[in-house]
């Protein structure tokens, strides 16, 4: 796979060089080399992320074993789970190390590599879901005075798709103390999908000055738009019956993944539009201590758009009919002009300290943060009428309208951070974490009513030891917490409306061993996980007072992750597994669910990779990529199953040059037996999803090296 300790970077068609992996930002251990970490973090370099053509985070987090889908959307933005908890896109991404808002599709041309942080991420943000934290680290200026780059990129596919790009870079000045890298892209889309076209595109700049030797100025700024038809998912069949207790689920063939079985003439597009940029001071201070401070501002606008499937009838939405055509009701869905604001404020001082004989590597940090939504008055829900899987089409009449009023929403935050890293001895290490965070969070709906307030104060602590056993291997085992602030909302069916709830405090425990041998490197890792469950009651309905939001149990995860990455001439091999025993516990209120396994949460996932160097034609190589995961629950009882599926992508990449210019040519075949399989399966917005996996596809892309 791509997280290896070292990275391929290709100079020319005949000369490969071999480079030492850079520091991994999210870990909050700047400067420690990976393998010297107490934690599970994996990074997907720029390299591999070309070879596998990522146009988005879930092209590259796919790659690893921990990660799989949770109500991934095509044409929305992505949506993942790590160790089976599903990620929050508010909490749990960050950019150049600062909190964004991943509620919208985030372009991947101008990112220089992905970081994810596997485990509890308390130490790293105050509020967060536990186990994964992802960095998106932007392309910089090359650091070599007289290093250009100039790369433009022509790419076709999967399906349609046709990409022109262009990557360019370099310093100037009399000491070439300014650098810059300018990227640009735009893509037509049209996926194998039918009836999903659309368009992207993407401007990003980043510049830095080195200011002297001891101060160093970077900024940059990028801005997105992409719109495009949505797509919804299929779902379950039902048998008709006079209750909801007494129907019958199944889960339906296989289908063909390239339909689109809500598509409308009068569908509109989605859109999403995203400027974002960060400005950081580097400063050097005395006896090798550095200050760094650094700012990021995201602004995100929305027009929410999908033609959605829901369900048989008024009475029976969570699932399609159980007749030969799947019969189904088709809304129009309009949320316009939504808007999102992140801000942050950053500055942290680091260095080291001899006490007692004991170093100290430590870090103080300071962050200020604020999240705002300025939502429409109301989103539109249009009954179009009724249609089926099979033939599509519009019957029955259509409904009226709905209305439904929004909510706002103003988070603001101040965080105190120490870390320290302790040299117990040459080969016992400490590592400590503490993270004070006070909120400030209120919502208020749009049209005036229903205010919320939330203020505490919260702390999480993190602590490891590693021990090096030999110069080779490295054992470690951490302890760490994560949180998450809820209140009810402000609702007239809650009988609680408008409280917060106690902190959602999840817990990990995380036994490892690293080695790193000459040309293989091996990762273990054990992990006991616990994240408390919020219940809204089993008689909820829209009745005044029906339903009490409520802590009711934990999900109790507990897992084995391994690794490995070797080089054996020719070859290069890579790999993850996961497996992973996951469950409801100690619930009171939905006691039925105690001991069983959570909705799309599969049991084992298998990613696996081989590539091959052609020693008879230079700089020609071809890869396998492997993708396995085990069944999982379809619905809370565990009565229906997905099936577990295998996909095997094959790719040739050929390094050469045309008229004296270096290229870069892929051609690649992803799901090559063309297997139809039902990729996920979630549950969301009361109602049973199946998504299709991707049938066979191609992808083409050529690079110049100007």
């Amino acid at each position: 796979m791509s997280a290896t300790s070292t990275a391929w970077a290709q100079n020319n068609a005949t000369e490969i060089t071999i480079t030492a992996a850079p520091s991994i930002r999210v870990s909050g251990f700047e400067g420690v080399p990976l393998q010297a970490l107490p934690i599970s973090v994996v990074a997907f370099d720029n390299a591999t992320l070309r070879d596998i053509g990522a146009q988005r985070i879930t092209d590259a987090l796919r790659l690893d074993a921990s990660v799989s889908d949770s109500y991934n959307l095509p044409a929305y933005w992505d949506k993942l789970s790590v160790r089976g908890y599903a990620l929050d896109n508010r909490y749990n991404f960050r950019r150049e190390d600062l909190p964004i808002s991943a509620e919208t599709i985030i372009a991947m041309d101008n990112k220089e590599r992905i970081e994810l942080l596997k485990g509890t991420s308390g130490m790293q943000s105050g509020t967060s879901a536990p186990c994964g934290l992802v960095n998106y680290v932007v392309k910089r200026a090359p650091g070599a005075p007289d290093k250009t780059i100039r790369d433009v990129t022509l790419s076709h596919g999967p399906g349609n798709n046709r990409l022109v790009a262009a990557d360019l870079g370099g310093r100037f000045g009399e000491r070439a103390d300014f650098g810059y890298r300018f990227n640009v892209a735009h893509e037509d889309l049209d996926p194998y999908i039918r009836h999903t076209t659309g368009e992207r595109s993407l401007v990003a700049l980043a510049m830095d000055w080195r200011i002297n030797s001891n101060n160093h100025l970077e900024w940059e700024i990028e801005q997105s738009h992409h719109a495009q038809i949505g797509v919804n998912f299929h779902s379950l069949l039902a048998s008709d019956g006079p209750s909801q207790a007494n129907r019958t689920l199944t889960l339906p063939a296989t289908v063909d993944g390239t339909r689109n079985i809500t598509r409308q003439p009068g569908s509109l597009p989605g859109v999403f539009d995203g400027l974002t940029s960060t400005l950081r001071l580097k400063h050097q201070l005395a006896n090798g201590w550095l200050w760094n401070t650094q700012y990021g501002m995201q602004r995100l606008r929305t027009d929410d758009r999908l033609i959605y499937a829901s369900g048989c009838n008024d009475a029976q939405k969570d699932s399609f009919c159980l007749s030969p055509k799947g019969d189904f009701q088709i809304h129009d869905y309009r949320s316009e002009n939504e808007r999102r604001t992140t801000e942050a404020l950053q500055t942290d001082v680091r260095g080291t300290l001899v006490l007692g004989g004991i170093e100290h590597n430590l870090k103080l940090g300071l962050m200020r943060q604020r999240y705002t939504t300025h939502m429409p008055i109301t989103t539109a829900d249009t009954l179009l009428g009724s249609t089926n899987a099979i033939q599509g089409g519009l019957s029955g009449a259509a409904g009226a309208t709905q209305h439904w009023l929004n909510t706002n929403n103003s988070d603001t935050s101040t965080e105190v951070s120490l870390n320290d890293h302790v040299r117990l001895s040459a080969r016992t290490h400490a590592w400590l974490g503490l993270r004070h965070t006070q909120l400030n969070r209120q919502s208020l709906q749009t049209d005036g009513q229903n205010a919320v307030k939330d203020a505490r104060g919260i702390s999480t602590p993190w602590l490891a030891v590693t021990q090096q056993l030999t110069d080779r291997h490295t054992l470690y085992a951490s302890y760490g917490q994560g949180l998450e602030a809820q209140a009810t909302p402000s609702q007239n069916n809650f009988s609680n409306a408008g409280l917060p709830l106690p902190a959602l405090r999840s817990t990990q425990r995380e036994l490892g061993l690293k080695s790193q041998l000459e040309r293989t490197s091996l990762q273990a890792a054990w992990f006991d996980s616990t994240r408390p469950v919020i219940t809204d009651g089993l008689a909820c309905t829209n009745a005044m007072g029906s339903c009490t939001r409520q802590i009711d149990g934990q999900a109790h995860h507990q897992g084995l992750e391994l690794s490995a990455q070797t080089t054996l001439n020719p070859w290069r091999f890579g790999g993850s597994a996961m497996w992973l025993s996951a469950k409801r516990e100690n619930a009171v209120v939905e006691a039925s669910t105690n001991g069983q396994r959570p909705i799309n949460v599969p049991d084992f996932i298998l990613r696996g990779m081989a590539e091959y160097r052609h020693a008879n034609i230079v700089g020609l190589r071809s890869a396998l990529r492997l993708s396995h995961e085990g069944q999982r629950s379809v619905t809370e009882n565990g009565s229906l199953t997905l099936p577990a599926w295998t996909t095997l992508d094959a790719s040739t990449h050929y390094d050469t040059k045309l008229n004296n210019v270096a290229s870069s040519w892929t051609l690649a075949i992803h799901n090559v037996a063309n297997k139809h399989y039902w990729r996920e399966s979630p549950k969301a917005y009361g109602q049973y999803f199946l998504y299709a996996g991707a049938p066979r596809t191609l992808r083409a892309t050529v690079v110049f090296h100007l």
